[in-house]
């Protein structure tokens, strides 16, 4: 039996200015989303959770509250981008050119602008990408840049970090 190692992200070695990720997954934003995250984050704007005010403007219903529209972006990015951050540095640039809605899928993308080893920690190296959100029809409902710290493969912070198992794995139940 040989054990097979699972997807570990990208390492800064494995980052090339001008790459494409698709992110693999689409996430649709449900009211419940959008409910909670405006309250937990104390945003009273109405807009984000009152459908009777919300049916008043010119949207005609509730509007995704953009930070969670960005948190959500940022998260389906995490498996390709920065799986392997030691930390985020910075998002600019942030824009958000179409409303979303509840109800809304959320896809995201991302292109590689830059790397650079660290001069500080020579266990890692910056990445900057450009990343934008597409909705379910492809339009583009945010974009931004972002900076991150990420690891370098064989780095010592990264050994060990799956426990072993007091016994091996085998097949469970009754043959």
């Amino acid at each position: 039996m040989s054990i097979r190692e699972g997807w570990k992200g990208r390492f800064l070695e494995d980052f090339e200015v001008g790459d494409v990720y698709r992110h693999p997954l689409g996430r649709t934003i449900t009211a419940a989303d959008n409910a909670w995250f405006t309250l937990l984050t104390m945003n009273t704007n109405e807009l984000h959770f009152n459908d009777h005010y919300s049916r008043r403007t010119e949207f005609n219903q509730q509007l995704v509250n953009s930070t969670l529209t960005l948190a959500i972006v940022v998260g389906l990015s995490v498996t390709d981008v920065s799986r392997n951050a030691v930390a985020n540095l910075g998002w600019d640039n942030v824009k958000m050119p179409l409303p979303v809605f509840v109800g809304d899928t959320v896809y995201a993308e991302s292109i590689v602008l830059a790397t650079r080893a660290s001069e500080s920690r020579p266990y890692a190296g910056i990445v900057t990408v450009a990343t934008q959100g597409l909705n379910q029809d492809g339009g583009v409902v945010i974009t931004f840049e972002r900076s991150m710290m990420v690891y370098r493969r064989g780095a010592p912070q990264l050994e060990g970090t799956f426990p072993e198992a007091e016994k091996p794995i085998e097949r469970f139940g009754s043959e």
